[in-house]
């Protein structure tokens, strides 16, 4: 949506995905996720998608990679960042990666001197984050998006990461026998097993009222909270507005 609105968006991986299948390995996996990621980008509207050489599951929120994800900011001049949760979830890499912004956030701007070699920020960027459902307890929906006008464009990208949606992640749950071939099967499986990242709950409900109103909140079917990072700005429901111009329709 914020391509669509002529927004320039970079993705970035901090880790290469090279524990993300039960047959290939090494490098091939690696390249192939990273062809993944370009066409995901391409049906998004991303105009970047960076993949950082870190194995799976090596993550760890060092000096080193806090200087990097502090230089990845900077350099592409973010006003909005969007993160995992910095104090919990299942998955270390994802935990490690919002405790690395996190820890960044302190630093990107207004401190010139770390990592002198990228020009600090003036100011520092709105930080979000994004579900990671093994928090759902400890999670906030400050901000919800209908994204029923790009659902087709999330679809394909998911679609994109062929290794994960239609390999991995269903050999894993015990249904990779149930992968379709043609397009529009393989959209209702992606709806039906990723449901829980799709669909609008209910405990979204009062925030699409509170930002959309009633009447539009009662007809949207697809929606992605973003809870307000505690360590960032906090700006009013008019300044969500500014930040997110389709509010406004």
């Amino acid at each position: 949506m914020f391509a669509e609105h002529g927004h320039k968006v970079k993705f970035v991986s901090l880790t290469n995905g090279d524990c993300g299948h039960y047959e290939q390995s090494g490098d091939e996996l690696v390249q192939r996720r990273i062809q993944e990621a370009q066409e995901a980008a391409k049906h998004l509207g991303v105009l970047e998608y960076e993949v950082l050489d870190t194995p799976d599951g090596e993550l760890v929120p060092d000096v080193a990679t806090k200087k990097e994800v502090i230089r990845q900011i900077r350099r592409w001049e973010a006003d909005i960042v969007i993160s995992f949760h910095p104090d919990g979830g299942a998955h270390s890499d994802n935990r490690y990666a919002g405790k690395l912004v996190h820890d960044a956030s302190a630093f990107i701007a207004n401190t010139p001197n770390m990592v002198p070699e990228v020009p600090a920020l003036r100011e520092s960027p709105l930080f979000l984050l994004m579900p990671d459902y093994s928090m759902n307890p400890h999670y906030t929906p400050d901000i919800v998006i209908d994204t029923g006008s790009v659902i087709e464009k999330k679809l394909r990208s998911f679609a994109a990461h062929a290794s994960q949606f239609y390999e991995f992640a269903p050999w894993q749950g015990g249904f990779l026998d149930e992968v379709p071939s043609e397009w529009e099967e393989q959209r209702e499986f992606l709806l039906k097993n990723w449901a829980e990242f799709i669909y609008a709950s209910d405990d979204m409900r009062p925030t699409l009222e509170r930002l959309y109103g009633k009447e539009h909140a009662a007809g949207v079917t697809f929606a992605e909270p973003f809870e307000i990072a505690s360590y960032g700005r906090r700006p009013s429901d008019e300044e969500l507005k500014n930040w997110f111009p389709w509010l406004n329709k």
